[in-house]
């Protein structure tokens, strides 16, 4: 587990798209400096639930330090609320580190002190259980474990996504880890398949460039990866 003191800084941030509409250079529907991976949109309240698996992936090292995230989340697409879980990689002097957690914005993150390690599966869920009230749940079924809490959250419900961030360091959007590939799959919205297709993937752009990029999902709109190209 890393020093708490570390990871309290971070956070995660609503989309911050760069180009609307379809990027046809990347192949996607959208361009983000901190997002990347699949989101989808619909009216108020379209959205009550969502859940996935993926594997935490391997942090190659890195000159300076760099973050990243891979999480569940409803809203932040086009708003500024959101509601998420998932687990983040970073390299911090001179070391990989690895750890879970679950975020409300506009609050700081809260980490999850449960051990993670790169190459466990992972299994998320989020669900309103009534007006404003919601469950969180996080399972690592490598390791055995589960965490759960029940939270109050009143957002639009108008996007779910499925995402590999460049987290916020004290306001900036940072450095995006160096990771292996970072793959979903099982993904579920309102207990059902998301049917994702192309247009509904975003890639991260840092400094011009393509830093992070997910693949077309499989034929059942339910699985995709996210790699660094």
């Amino acid at each position: 587990m890393s020093d708490i003191n570390s990871i309290v800084r971070k956070s995660s941030a609503s989309c911050k798209k760069t180009v609307q509409g379809r990027s046809n250079s990347a192949r996607t529907g959208w361009v983000s400096d901190n997002w990347s991976g699949y989101a989808i949109t619909g009216k108020k309240n379209s959205f009550r639930s969502i859940s996935a698996e993926w594997v935490v992936p391997y942090v190659r090292p890195s000159r300076t330090p760099s973050y990243s995230s891979a999480w569940i989340g409803i809203d932040g697409f086009n708003n500024e609320n959101l509601i998420q879980t998932g687990t983040g990689h970073e390299y911090v002097n001179g070391s990989a580190r690895y750890y879970a957690w679950w975020e409300i914005l506009p609050a700081s993150e809260t980490v999850i002190l449960k051990p993670v390690s790169p190459g466990d599966r992972m299994k998320a869920s989020i669900a309103k259980l009534a007006s404003g009230k919601w469950l969180i749940k996080l399972c690592n079924l490598s390791k055995g474990w589960t965490f759960c809490t029940k939270r109050h959250y009143r957002g639009q419900q108008n996007s779910a996504e499925w995402i590999v961030e460049a987290p916020s360091i004290d306001g900036e959007t940072a450095k995006l880890t160096r990771l292996t590939p970072v793959s979903f799959c099982k993904l579920r919205v309102n207990g059902k398949s998301p049917r994702l297709t192309a247009d509904d993937g975003g890639v991260i752009v840092q400094n011009q460039i393509i830093v992070s990029k997910p693949g077309k999902p499989n034929v059942a709109g339910d699985a995709f990866t996210v790699r660094r190209p």
